[in-house]
């Protein structure tokens, strides 16, 4: 099993297997209200389930940390996805999950998303905090 990818929105959810984005695939987060700041948000994730996998219960983590590494969110759980009537012998299986969060974010800086499957590091993505054009002026005005 494998992370296929994940995604970063201001609101996400599946229905069926399909993903319903709103503002999706963002990787750059401006902040204009100072910090700490609680930002809502959503992050998609897609695995995709080898045949011979299938039919078992595999345990997930997703985290998010700021650039120190102090983790902000870790969501832990467990997928499990069937073979459906009628597929090809040897297909693939996809499964997609998508979590709404309020992201504490005490500073600017780099951040980063891990997938992790029976807790091996299955794929990362970064996105960036930085500070908006407003708090750059309030900041050079104090």
């Amino acid at each position: 099993m494998e992370t296929d990818w994940i995604i970063l929105a201001d609101a996400a959810e599946v229905v069926n297997n399909k993903l319903y984005l709103i503002g999706g695939g963002w990787e750059a987060l401006t902040i204009d209200s100072g910090f700490p700041v609680q930002h809502p948000c959503a992050v998609a994730v897609s695995f995709k389930v080898p045949w011979n996998e299938t039919n078992q219960q595999h345990n997930i983590e997703i985290e998010i940390a700021d650039q120190d590494g102090k983790p902000l969110v870790a969501i832990n759980g467990q997928v499990e996805v069937g073979r459906p009537p009628g597929i090809p012998l040897g297909q693939a299986q996809t499964v997609r999950m998508a979590v709404a969060l309020a992201l504490h974010l005490e500073h600017p800086g780099t951040y980063v998303i891990v997938s992790r499957i029976e807790g091996q590091e299955s794929r990362r993505i970064q996105f960036y905090v930085v500070p908006g054009p407003l708090l750059k002026a309030q900041q050079l005005g104090a």
